[in-house]
């Protein structure tokens, strides 16, 4: 472990949270009421308190959205050019007879109208759920499915490339909406749909624990789960942004994650303007040059990244910053994966600033464990539980759940009674049950608290693969593989990567008639990178004869990965079949 880095001296005033201890002993949930408006009759709708509320106090020109596109295009985008916008969509929505509780699935790139449709889909009372435009059309209709999707939204590009085949295979999809001026036959061009939309929509009146969104995430086996979240939740990303990211009123802020994954919808939409910040949105994918720039010019002060991205200008050197002017930034944040102690280190070094980690999950909905401006950091710990927020180091037994001392490592468990908590998984109920024993929620990740409350990450406790921040699950790799007419069977692991942290590798075993050569193990990646995209596609096939089964037919994947890494493989007394 390298040395804390020490908060600067006077380095508490200004921030939102001088005292973090004293405010852990003394909070209540009254605090992150406080900071919302609310409706009539209890009602609590994201929308209205991220935009109309703002607009309503006399906040309509500042600028919410600064959209910077991929060919150097630029908009500006005022919070009450977001109201207008999010409340012609809402319109659009109305006008096709939608009922509250729908369900929009949205599929694009950073572009301003994915945050209109989110935005406008929950002002409309309707439910909002991101997919990340890089998926194959297998993850796309498998969610699509699960949630019963009503609305589509997406470009015609994409919806030709991943949708139009099996369109007419959903009955639920009654709608697909195309932005710009003309759209396929069977869809609707949201261009003219807008146009003609009036300008107003009182925001729905929904309650707090109403359905908002819904973020799908993988697991080790079955197909991905839906994650519920309710309106509620925003009372939980508007103090968190407040407490963890320092985000206030008038804030340049940059949250480079995509509203694909849970990271870019809870804090790159919903926390930043409900503390109506200045948001600044890219919709390039990484490039140095390009985010040292935008870092430089957009006078950019709070900056939530991802360890992948701070790995890969790490690997540039020090000298491809030294002739920047990073002055504004004073609060630098990283999420997604744990970072290494090198890299908070180096950011300490090269922006003057050390990057404060932090850790969630798309269960939680919002930041549970942070490093705070006004503690220490230590390199590699993932920090400590955000006021309001019980967390344990816990083991499972047939018994129930125990609760482990400090430096003791564990089960990381949280108790649940924060508002973005999960409220469900899509018609799993038994799965969603099962991440609750004892009064605590399990994460399935292990971790370790130090005397001083600090935790450390260690490990996850089951095969999920986690690569440049994005979780993915075995099981939807190895279900595309099998696709190939080569493939008889498939078993995926992560292996490790300087830059991306995990990538993925997939060991084959071939159908009769078929040879091991580099010619079919290269048609085996194209069709998986078709089918799935290329940040879920492995990056290498090995070829093998048989993979280690159990008894009742399971692969194990944690037999294969310790023999890649050359790990103690542990208890093998369920092995019925091996490698040859």
């Amino acid at each position: 472990m390298l040395g804390t880095i020490r908060k600067e001296s006077g380095g508490t005033r200004g921030v939102s949270l001088p005292d973090p201890d004293e405010t852990r002993r003394t909070f209540t949930w009254d605090l992150a009421e406080a900071l919302l408006d609310g409706l009539p009759d209890g009602g609590l709708n994201i929308a209205h308190e991220a935009v109309d509320r703002h607009v309503g106090a006399g906040y309509g020109e500042q600028v919410a959205i600064r959209w910077l596109g991929k060919t150097g295009t630029r908009e500006d985008i005022t919070y009450a050019d977001l109201a207008e916008r999010t409340s012609r969509f809402a319109n659009v929505l109305k006008a096709q007879g939608l009922a509250a509780g729908d369900s929009v699935f949205g599929l694009m790139g950073r572009v301003p109208d994915l945050y209109v449709a989110a935005l406008g889909t929950l002002k409309a009372g309707l439910v909002f759920t991101p997919l990340f435009s890089a998926f194959g059309p297998e993850p796309i209709r498998t969610r699509m499915e699960i949630g019963s999707a009503r609305v589509l939204v997406t470009t015609e590009t994409l919806y030709r490339r991943k949708i139009a085949n099996w369109r007419a295979e959903m009955p639920t999809l009654k709608l697909v909406l195309i932005l710009g001026d003309a759209a396929p036959e069977g869809c609707l061009a949201l261009g003219p749909a807008m146009a003609a939309s009036e300008t107003v929509f009182d925001a729905a009146q929904t309650l707090p624990e109403d359905p908002a969104l819904i973020h799908f995430t993988s697991g080790t086996t079955g197909r991905p789960k839906g994650a519920v979240h309710v309106h509620k939740a925003v009372m939980y990303h508007a103090i968190s942004g407040r407490y963890a990211l320092e985000l206030t009123p008038g804030t340049i802020y940059w949250c480079t994650a995509d509203p694909g994954w849970v990271t870019g919808t809870s804090y790159g939409i919903i926390a930043p303007l409900v503390n109506r910040v200045t948001m600044i949105v890219d919709e390039a994918e990484f490039d140095l040059d390009r985010w040292y720039s935008t870092l430089e010019r957009e006078r950019v002060e709070v900056w939530y990244t991802a360890p992948t991205a701070i790995r890969m200008m790490m690997r540039a050197g020090d000298a491809a910053a030294k002739s920047r002017d990073f002055s504004a930034l004073r609060f630098l944040a990283s999420v997604g994966e744990p970072l290494n102690p090198e890299a908070v280190v180096w950011s300490n070094r090269v922006f003057g600033k050390p990057f404060h980690d932090n850790w969630w999950q798309t269960e939680t909905g919002g930041i549970m464990i942070a490093n705070l401006a006004a503690q220490d950091v230590r390199p590699g710990s993932m920090g400590k539980p955000m006021p309001g927020i019980r967390a344990g180091i816990v083991a499972r037994s047939a018994a129930g759940v125990t609760e482990l001392g400090d430096g003791d490592i564990g089960e990381l468990a949280l108790r649940p009674d924060w508002p973005s908590m999960m409220r469900s998984y899509l018609h799993e109920q038994a799965r969603y049950d099962r991440c609750f024993v004892d009064g605590w929620y399990l994460s399935g990740d292990l971790a370790m608290r130090d005397k001083d409350g600090y935790y450390w990450f260690v490990g996850r406790a089951d095969d999920l693969i986690k690569s440049s921040g994005h979780l993915v699950g075995p099981f939807e790799v190895e279900s595309a593989l099998i696709e190939h007419e080569a493939v008889a069977e498939a078993g995926v692991i992560g292996v490790p990567d300087d830059t991306a942290g995990e990538v993925i590798k997939a060991y084959v075993v071939l159908n009769p008639g078929f040879e091991a050569t580099g010619a079919l193990e290269r048609a085996i990646r194209g069709h998986a990178r078709k089918r799935l995209g290329a940040a879920v596609a492995p990056r290498e096939i090995v070829f093998r004869k048989t993979l280690p089964k159990t008894r009742s037919g399971k692969i194990m994947r944690r037999l294969l990965k310790a023999r890649e890494l050359g790990l103690p493989e542990g208890d093998i007394s369920t092995l019925e079949t091996d490698e040859t």
